[in-house]
């Protein structure tokens, strides 16, 4: 059985490609094969083969299957801001229609345990009036939510559920990831989390000094995302 989720996160820089890194690593040591799709970056690094982007790599190493860096990252765009604009200024119309096609054929390859990562939250522009969440709305995928720990956290993780609910889709689980660690009252508002989220917490990553996808592997527990695995 094949296993598809979308990667979004609370904000930006809160650490999903860390958390999507983890998660493929865990589902390689259960000896599931995996795959990922980053279907749009911006930031991206210039090299002799292209422009390449960090995330993508990083999502790329923890692939079992023989994936292309442009299978897994077919948009690239070079400036650090955010997509929709990037692509306005390479002259790219940035659609579902651009994105669809690429993430299609990455969950036609039929890894055990595949991962799509968005960029920044859930309603992140696109051209026009449509947002990234419009992808995994046509692809019917379920997700995962990255939680960036810190103030305010509590009410972006609830309307960032909310919408996902109110656009169809299921939240099939969610991780804390640590953001800042000066965060008052840590403990409630973990439990504040895990009581009103209506999915399973796949763990909590506290800040680590290395977190390398094996080490962050450690702290998720694919088992509540899918008792199967």
């Amino acid at each position: 059985m094949t296993r598809a989720y979308f990667v979004t996160g609370t904000d930006t820089e809160i650490g999903k490609t860390t958390v999507a890194a983890g998660l493929l690593h865990a589902a390689r040591m259960a000896g599931l094969s995996t795959a990922a799709a980053k279907p749009v970056a911006s930031g991206c690094q210039r090299s002799a083969e292209g422009l390449r982007n960090e995330d993508a790599l990083a999502l790329l190493g923890e692939c079992t299957l023989a994936l292309r860096y442009e299978e897994v990252n077919p948009l690239a765009f070079e400036p650090a801001i955010a997509p929709h604009l990037a692509a306005r200024e390479a002259g790219v119309v940035l659609d579902v229609e651009a994105l669809h096609g690429p993430v299609r054929a990455i969950l036609d390859k039929r890894a055990d345990f595949t991962l799509v990562e968005g960029a920044g939250g859930w309603r992140v522009p696109l051209a026009g009036r449509a947002t990234l969440a419009d992808l995994p709305i046509a692809l019917n995928l379920p997700v995962i939510l990255v939680v960036g720990v810190r103030l305010g956290c509590i009410n972006q993780a609830l309307l960032t559920a909310e919408a996902i609910a109110r656009d169809g889709l299921v939240l099939a689980g969610w991780v804390a990831n640590l953001v800042d660690p000066q965060t008052s009252r840590l403990e409630d508002n973990l439990a504040t989390l895990a009581e009103r989220l209506p999915a399973p917490c796949l763990g909590y990553l506290p800040r680590l000094a290395e977190a390398t996808p094996a080490v962050v592997a450690g702290y998720l527990d694919l088992g509540l995302l899918d008792p199967g695995i």
